[in-house]
């Protein structure tokens, strides 16, 4: 008979196995809808040309490594470093070595356990990858753990409000379940990342995207692998009737398009030497 305990590590399991399978499916399309993803690690590759890090013969590994696009621009940044792509999905590690980029390491991990030697990483980069984890925390520790003294993570992640709009609609379509993410208070996660991180910065910014129609961006979260997976959601398929109603509860802008609010963060520290 379990207990407690076993429950939620069975349910952590069960969650983790839909979230890499979610993007597996959705790794060929992934690069095509990832607007937002790019803005947010462009943002941290501007962070880092901006504090001139030199990672020559350096070890660098980027977490939630999806498809490899950033993988791949950290390698142009810096050819001479030894580069590592994690991701929890299968799925998207396949996608990501389908490009064979040189000097590479491609690894199925989860980001709770790193199977990274401690003291080894000169930057661990992570984008949008720590909003579908258990325990930010557990995440930041192991970030700590692999990283050298004088070594850089830069991490982007979303807030709650994120989706706001979409929330809401939902909610007057479909009152009574959930079809939204959850993600953290900004207070919330401030102080989860002070519990791990000494004396890290933390950005926050929100982001507007234009879309042509609710539906437009509920097919982009579907080709990101994106899509709710809390426990409220519907088991079966949401029918047109309420997905119709959801769309007329959206609020439009003044050409018919309609604009979706992302609360971005980003998560700068250094460890000291």
């Amino acid at each position: 008979m379990s207990g407690p305990l076993e429950t939620r590590l069975g349910a952590s399991r069960t969650r983790k196995t839909d979230i890499a399978r979610g993007f597996g499916n959705a790794s060929g399309t992934y690069e095509s809808a990832s607007r937002l993803q790019r803005f947010m690690g462009n943002s941290m590759l501007q962070k880092l040309q901006a504090i001139e890090l030199d990672l020559a013969e350096g070890q660098v590994l980027d977490l939630g490594c999806g498809t490899g696009w950033f993988t791949r621009k950290l390698q142009s940044l810096q050819p001479s470093a030894a580069i590592t792509g994690i991701d929890l999905s299968p799925g998207m590690i396949r996608q990501a070595s389908e490009n064979r980029a040189a000097a590479v390491d491609w690894l199925v991990a989860d980001a709770e356990h790193l199977p990274i030697a401690s003291g080894s990483q000169d930057l661990v980069f992570s984008n949008l990858m720590i909003q579908w984890c258990d325990d930010p925390r557990a995440v930041l520790r192991e970030c700590r753990r692999v990283l050298r003294p004088g070594g850089w993570l830069v991490m982007s992640t979303l807030l709650d409000g994120t989706l706001v709009e979409l929330k809401s609609a939902w909610q007057a379509a479909d009152p009574g379940h959930q079809h939204v993410n959850r993600f953290e208070t900004a207070s919330d996660l401030q102080v989860k990342v002070e519990s791990q991180l000494a004396g890290a910065d933390l950005a926050t910014r929100t982001i507007r995207l234009p879309y042509a129609s609710p539906m437009a961006l509920a097919a982009e979260l579907r080709h990101l692998g994106a899509g709710f997976r809390g426990a409220g959601r519907r088991k079966a398929a949401t029918g047109p009737g309420r997905s119709r109603a959801m769309c007329d509860a959206y609020p439009k802008e003044a050409d018919g398009t309609v604009m979706a609010s992302y609360e971005a963060a980003w998560i700068y520290w250094r460890k000291h030497k």
